[in-house]
């Protein structure tokens, strides 16, 4: 008798290349790979709360296509952060239909890290969209979210793909996408691009050290799209599908092989 494998997806940081995640997701449902679990850092946050919440890939797409997000970039005089954020909350409220954790699909957990004690912190309760505000939170650019005794910010900066989350959520089979930078930056020409860049040089020296032990890694080529520019849409989504394609054989040999 067949055993029941738990599928894990862990969706990883990566600003505007995490579109890459719906191309993913499309051809995981094609091929029949529905996740029992998803844990979600930055962007991979909110693309796993609309899928948790019930929005199916194509229907991301659409939505990703239609969508000029300058509109939800509520700019402010800097303090701690120059974007707000109030108007990209609202937006996530409405895509979840402001449900709690409890209320989706499937199973999700947001990563943050708080400043404070400088620790990675899970989040699993509440409304879906205040936690997935305070996982897209990249410091510098976004106001931090306080929550409870928190200070909130991207949840990327310590867990760029969040495999050990999505296991600790019960997975027996990790599929780990990551869409975060893995090459050479160009000079930054404005601060965001400093902040930006800097981040992502300690993400990936940090990602050296968790990410081997996803089972199986989908890394789909987005190098070229930039960070903050989310009009490459189906680039985005073209590379993610074919990342995915190429690991499907890997997974499918994975749950197999767990079943049996």
């Amino acid at each position: 008798m067949k055993k029941k494998v738990k599928v894990g997806l862990a969706l990883g940081a990566g600003a505007a290349r995490g579109l890459a995640h719906i191309g993913v997701l499309q051809v995981l449902e094609e091929h029949g790979i529905i996740p029992e679990y998803i844990a979600g850092s930055s962007i991979g946050a909110i693309v796993g709360a609309l899928y948790a919440a019930g929005i199916t890939p194509k229907m991301m797409e659409g939505i990703a296509q239609n969508l000029d997000v300058a509109r939800y970039y509520d700019v402010r005089v800097p303090r701690v952060g120059f974007i707000e954020g109030k108007k990209i909350e609202e937006l996530i409220k409405l895509l979840t239909q402001n449900k709690d954790f409890n209320e989706l699909k499937i199973p999700l957990t947001v990563t943050a890290v708080d400043l404070k004690t400088c620790k990675l912190i899970e989040l699993s309760t509440g409304k879906v969209y205040k936690a997935v505000r305070a996982s897209i939170s990249i410091p510098g650019i976004f106001t931090p979210v306080v929550r409870d005794d928190y200070v909130l910010v991207d949840g990327g900066l310590l867990s760029r793909v969040p495999v050990d989350t999505v296991k600790r959520m019960g997975a027996d089979v990790v599929i780990g996408v990551d869409v975060g930078f893995r090459g050479q930056h160009h000079p930054p020409v404005n601060v965001l691009e400093v902040i930006m860049q800097s981040l992502e040089v300690m993400e990936l020296e940090i990602l050296k050290n968790n990410v081997q032990k996803g089972d199986v890694i989908i890394y789909p080529d987005v190098s070229g799209i930039h960070p903050f520019y989310f009009d490459k849409v189906d680039d985005c989504v073209r590379e993610g599908r074919k990342a995915a394609t190429e690991a499907i054989d890997r997974i499918k040999h994975l749950i197999e092989t767990w079943e049996n």
